[in-house]
């Protein structure tokens, strides 16, 4: 069973485990722990204004991570997006949960924007973003705050309040069909 939850410190080292093996082993990355020393102060860094960082597990194993960085003037920064290897895609809902829990929580903080970045050789980590209504952007459209690591290359952004007005209207047109 899957459940997502907001961070807690009794998880560090399973989430730096997940994160660096996905970047390390499975995509080749040159990065370590010590390069994102945001990992080791979560709650600082991530759970700090109106961001937040969640956990998804699956049966007490960390199977997945997201994050929220509040950057000010209502945007935020996805950050730290991961699912391991053997809980992606659409039958195990990992990814679509998490990026719906991070969406809730901008919604309720009235976030109007995300932005985020990423590395060009994470392609289906593309398609769901796009999928999911990310648009593409050029990395001098990002907001001054929006923290760039040395690895992200391609850039998306998200209307929060926008996609929320669409998402009612067609609740509401679906239930007066």
């Amino acid at each position: 069973m899957l459940t997502i939850t907001p961070f807690e410190e009794e998880l560090t080292n399973d989430v730096i485990e997940l994160i660096l093996g996905i970047q390390q082993r499975e995509f080749g990355l040159p990065i370590t722990a010590e390069d994102q020393p945001d990992l080791k102060e979560i709650p600082a860094f991530y759970q700090a204004g109106k961001g937040n960082f969640w956990v998804a597990r699956v049966q007490g194993d960390v199977v997945g991570t997201i994050s929220l960085l509040d950057i000010g003037d209502g945007l935020g920064a996805l950050r730290k997006m991961f699912v391991h290897p053997g809980h992606r895609g659409a039958d195990h809902g990992v990814a679509q949960s998490l990026l719906k829990t991070l969406f809730a929580w901008c919604h309720a903080q009235a976030f109007t924007d995300l932005y985020l970045g990423t590395t060009d050789r994470f392609l289906a980590a593309h398609r769901f973003y796009e999928k999911s209504g990310f648009s593409t952007i050029n990395k001098n459209d990002l907001p001054k705050a929006f923290p760039v690591m040395a690895v992200d290359s391609r850039f998306y952004t998200y209307a929060v309040q926008a996609h929320q007005a669409r998402r009612a209207r067609s609740q509401g047109a679906s239930r007066t069909a």
